[in-house]
Order: structure tokens, then sequence, then C-alpha cells
């Protein structure tokens, strides 16, 4: 018996770690961390899309991106939704990066 509900309990979670590391995007690298792709290039052209300099814009965009995993919505401000890698990168000039 109970033999049986260790057996009953092992297929349980073996089944629901499968179906959560299905649903699951994994970034393999140096550092092989779990980490959710997103799509910068898409999420900056639409960031920078009435940008003054939109090619400058969407450079600073994707390396904001590429480091924070984040781009804010809108065209415009909201920069703190994605937390303090996106808000407090800075450039040689000391003025902030990310759009």
């Amino acid at each position: 018996m109970a033999g049986r509900l260790v057996f009953v309990v092992a297929a349980l979670l073996f089944f629901c770690l499968a179906q959560v590391s299905s649903d699951l995007n994994v970034v393999r690298g140096a550092n092989r961390r779990l980490m959710q792709e997103i799509d910068c290039g898409g999420l900056c052209k639409q960031r920078c899309s009435q940008h003054s300099r939109p090619n400058v814009c969407n450079r600073a965009c994707g390396t904001c991106c590429a480091r924070c995993k984040c781009v804010p919505p809108g065209t415009w401000g909201n920069r703190e939704m994605c937390g303090k890698c996106y808000t407090d990168m800075t450039t040689h000039g000391n003025k902030t990066k990310c759009p």
C-alpha cells in the first residue's frame, strides 16, 4: 500500500514538473539561468518609433533590453516599470542611457 502511494505521488510530481518546464523559455549561455526571452528588436522598434533619432534610440534601447530583460511600454516615460537596472544605467557622460 505504501509503495503504491509513493509511486502515485512520484508520478504526479513528475507530471507537474514536466508541465512547468515545458512552459518556460530557457536561455542557455555562460550563466545558465532561467530567463524569459523577450523580443528586444520589436519592443525597441515600437518604443523608439516617435523618437527624433530612431537609430540612436534603437541602439541604446537594445543594449538596455539585453542587460535588463525589459522595455517599458509606450513611446516615452514609464522607465520605472523596468526597475533599477533600467533607470540607473548611464552613459559615460553620466546621462541616462535607456530611452
